[in-house]
Parts: structure tokens; sequence; C-alpha cells
């Protein structure tokens, strides 16, 4: 029987080795200014990754991971390989509503994984207490079937999940891996667990404790799967990129939100992936990433 069960754990404090950046607030600007002065984002600092085909036999002694984002309640007919472990990294659904929670956890709970890893994105509406506070307080509505909700109808809208253990600023113990999950974006037309670019969003990445192996957020960090082509912009967070690469260092950083972004990059250490399944026209056509990761020396 697939398993959800892990040690949930709530973020500490960490004391913070990382400033604000002067490009924050202009991320296409500090994409450019750290390529040109440090060729921060070109080989060999960089390089782009191939994705594992489905039927690559595991190595021994490794942990399976397949990695997917940004399902937006289009999991009918998703093609899913074989893994250990499952971690999505958020927007499963289009608005958070209890009707597509459940049809997501009843996806969830036919998937053979052991472990299922969720965390929430933008989309998760109801997941973000505080815009639901803001968003029933506004004259207009933005999300007419969000706000003719109940308070009780979202409440604990998390325990509806019952079939994956779901992250929110927390970590989790997995096959020796510990795992840490975040939801937050930059602000972008003010959808949910938005933040300001900054120490707003600093505040959160400083909670994210050292020493994790995979961290999931929803957005990515500059330079790594995040160019918008349409706007011919950067979308990603200058403070996440300096957290991972600084201070953090995972050996894998799971994400999507950047629909564009979908593929694998590596800075030779962390392995940075943008797993949306949808595409920019959000049909589901992209495949689950696997990667194999070498089981920690302590199991």
């Amino acid at each position: 029987m697939a398993s959800s069960r892990g040690a949930v754990c709530m973020a500490q404090n960490t004391e913070s080795e990382i400033d604000v950046d002067e490009f924050s607030s202009n991320p296409t600007q500090a994409f450019t200014y750290y390529n040109i002065n440090q060729s921060r984002f070109q080989p060999p600092n960089v390089h782009m990754v191939d994705p594992i085909p489905f039927d690559t036999p595991k190595p021994p002694g490794h942990t399976r991971f397949v990695c997917i984002a940004d399902t937006h309640s289009r999991t009918d007919g998703l093609q899913m390989p074989y893994g250990d472990v499952l971690l999505h990294a958020g927007d499963f659904s289009e608005l958070g509503l209890p009707s597509e929670l459940r049809k997501f956890n009843d996806w969830l709970g036919n998937l053979p994984y052991e472990y299922k890893v969720v965390i929430a994105g933008n989309h998760e509406l109801t997941f973000d207490k505080n815009f639901m506070s803001d968003l029933l307080k506004q004259d207009y509505y933005r999300f007419p079937s969000v706000t003719k909700l109940k308070a009780e109808d979202y409440d604990d809208v998390q325990a509806i999940l019952t079939n994956c253990i779901y992250l929110q600023d927390t970590e989790v113990s997995i096959k020796g891996f510990r795992i840490y999950g975040a939801p937050w974006t930059p602000l972008h037309f003010g959808w949910g667990f938005n933040l300001q670019r900054g120490q707003p969003l600093l505040d959160k990445w400083n909670l994210i404790p050292k020493g994790i192996d995979i961290l999931m957020t929803h957005g990515p960090p500059l330079g790594f799967r995040d160019w918008v082509p349409k706007v011919l912009q950067r979308a990603g967070c200058v403070e996440l990129l300096n957290t991972v690469q600084k201070r953090v260092r995972p050996k894998l950083h799971v994400f999507g939100h950047i629909h564009e972004g979908y593929g694998i990059m590596t800075d030779s250490y962390t392995t940075y992936i943008n797993a949306s399944i949808c595409t920019v026209s959000y049909q589901p056509l992209n495949l689950p990433i696997i990667i194999d990761l070498p089981n920690p020396t302590s199991l």
C-alpha cells in the first residue's frame, strides 16, 4: 500500500547569511549583471541536463523521485513513470476549490508511490488564509467561485489531502532525505502566496534550514528555467537563488510556476527541475521528470 506518512517538522528560524540583492526588484537586470560580471549562468558554471527516459533502470542504492508541478486539475490521462517518491511543486488545482482538492486527492490515492509530497502554489487560493481574508473584504470579486465559499468550506482545507504529505514552510524526512517545501512566489497579479520581492520573500527563504537535501518551492530561482518569452523577462527570485547557492545548497531543487521553463539544469552541485506539466496554454503535454539520488550513507 502506498504511504503518505512522514515526520513533518515546523521550520525553525535560522540566522540569515543572505542580504537583499541590489537588483532584487528587477530579475532580468540581475540576470544580465551577474552573467556579464560573473558568468554565473553560463557553462561551465551551469549547463542543461537531459531527462532520464522512463524505462531507464534505477541504479542500485538510489531513490527515484518523480517530479511534477502545475497539473491544474488536468491529471486525467497523465502518464506517470515508476518511482519511489512523488514530488508535486504546487498548482495542483485551478483555484483551490474543495471539489478540485478531492479530485486531486483521489488521483494521488491511486498512484503507487510509497511517498507523495505536495506543496501549494499561487493557484491554491484557499490554502492562503491571509489571501482569503483580504479577498472577502474587497468590493469586487476576482474569483466568484472562491468568494462563494463559506469559511467552514476552506478553514481546514489541508485536511482534504489525506493521500500525501503536505508541506508549507515545513520539512519532512523520507528515506533519509530531508525535504522542505514552501509555496511563496513574487507578487504577480495578486494570486495566493504572493509576496513582494526583496525582504518579504527573503524572510520566508530564511526559514529554510541548512542541510536540506531536496527543496520544493513553487516558483523558480533567478536564472534557472525562469525565462518568460512573451514578455522577454526573467521571473525567478534573486533571493531564492542566493539562498539556494550560498546557504542551503540542496542536492535537488524542484519547482514550476513558469510553464514555459519546463526542463532541467544544474550548477554542478544542485540540480534544478522545472516540472511544470502544463504548457503556457494550460495543456498537460509535458512529461513528469525523474531523478535518481544516491541514498544517504546513514541508511
